[in-house]
């Protein structure tokens, strides 16, 4: 199986203010986004010869995107893979370029929850017999914080301290990004007091609802120096989806994810990855709620297995940490619109390798960044992972 290592580069993003957008739909945030992407590649809208949007629910097809952008009669294809929507839709815009069927193309995510009035992630569902409960994310979540402490032997309230830590770093970072939907400190005491969503989930241990996009123009790598000096090269793409597996066998332990591992795996084997804490200097991953980023630094290699509460308290992955964690601020501070987030990782990660995340730039020069999606509940999810780094 061929690698996607140093095939195609990045060479222009864009990323709208996240949050309440009342003032915009998703034709307007597509605009918003796709336009700040032309102008950081110096391109025209007429350079597209290809497109994917990533969106779970606010296009039925591509034609939005065509709509939105005046893309006549060129090839755009929706792409749907849960929450790693966005993410997917850059992945499958990277191979057709790899593949040599196109030479520049435009990947799109885009989502608009706010104007559905749901109060939580609206996710559409297939035919079901309903012998599964409708349980909401929170509740899956909270059943896998509850798991975690038994199989470590932590108390219950030690977790909720570490994970208000997480909530904690994430928030800090947020109110450095002007694009972030919240952008406000919190303290442990603030996050430990919050009112209670899903025991022992409160209020800031979950993500979210947002309105967002976000855009990547991908070419050639051989082509990316004719635009500028600075592009950013593709290093490893990995993707996994389960089958209800931890349903379905009574062994599943629930303190691990395998499709996060299976798409680490992947995407550090195309990147040439053999120790991810020395050589992946930040990442941006799926902080759906506090929990899922305590497991996946787990899942990620980031540290040991039964190590993400000590790793925590020694402030690993804050924004002066060894290897800094959301330094946008996170889906925490994002908020989750499903079909935008996969690519808004992408963007910081970018704009970190570029050197020009600003107030938030850590502070060594970064060679290797990641970003990982999480997409489904404990037992059966998809994840994905990407692997971005600088020009030699």
């Amino acid at each position: 199986m061929e690698s996607i290592r140093d095939r195609v580069a990045i060479i222009g993003m864009g990323c709208t203010k996240f949050g309440e957008r009342w003032d915009a739909d998703g034709i307007d945030l597509m605009v918003e986004a796709a336009y700040e992407a032309y102008q950081d590649a110096g391109i025209s809208p007429k350079d597209i010869q290809a497109a994917w949007v990533g969106t779970v629910g606010t296009f039925s097809t591509g034609q939005g995107l065509a709509e939105a952008l005046k893309l006549d009669y060129i090839p755009i294809t929706r792409c749907e893979n849960a929450c790693a929507t966005a993410t997917d839709a850059f992945r499958n815009a990277c191979y057709a370029v790899a593949a040599g069927i196109y030479d520049i193309v435009l990947a799109m995510g885009v989502e608009k929850q706010k104007d559905s009035g749901a109060s939580g992630l609206v996710v559409p569902r297939g035919p079901s017999s309903d012998v599964e409960p409708p349980t909401p994310p929170p509740a899956q979540f909270a059943l896998a914080a509850t798991r975690y402490a038994h199989h470590y032997g932590i108390p219950m309230d030690q977790l909720k301290r570490i994970l208000a830590k997480i909530a904690v770093k994430n928030h800090h970072n947020g109110t450095l990004n002007p694009k972030a939907h919240f952008q406000r400190e919190v303290t442990e005491e603030q996050v430990l007091n919050a009112p209670m969503i899903a025991w022992p989930l409160g209020l800031y241990d979950c993500c979210g609802v947002s309105d967002g996009a976000a855009a990547a123009i991908i070419v050639r790598a051989d082509w990316a120096k004719n635009f500028r000096d600075d592009y950013v090269l593709v290093k490893g793409l990995g993707l996994a989806v389960g089958g209800k597996q931890g349903l379905l066998h009574d062994d599943y332990d629930f303190i691990h994810f395998p499709e996060n591992i299976k798409a680490a795996h992947i995407a550090y084997q195309e990147a040439g990855v053999k120790n991810p804490r020395k050589e992946i200097d930040l990442a941006i991953v799926h902080d759906c709620f506090t929990i899922t980023e305590l497991i996946l630094y787990e899942d990620l290699g980031f540290t040991e297995r039964g190590r993400g509460p000590a790793e925590v308290e020694a402030g690993t992955f804050t924004l002066e940490g060894e290897l800094p964690v959301n330094t946008d601020g996170g889906l925490k501070c994002f908020g989750h619109p499903i079909g935008a987030s996969g690519i808004r990782m992408i963007y910081e990660v970018y704009k970190q390798l570029q050197g020009k995340a600003g107030p938030r730039q850590i502070k060594k020069t970064p060679r290797l960044g990641l970003t990982h999606n999480l997409g489904g509940r404990p037992g059966s999810f998809t994840g994905a992972v990407a692997i971005f780094g600088r020009r030699d």
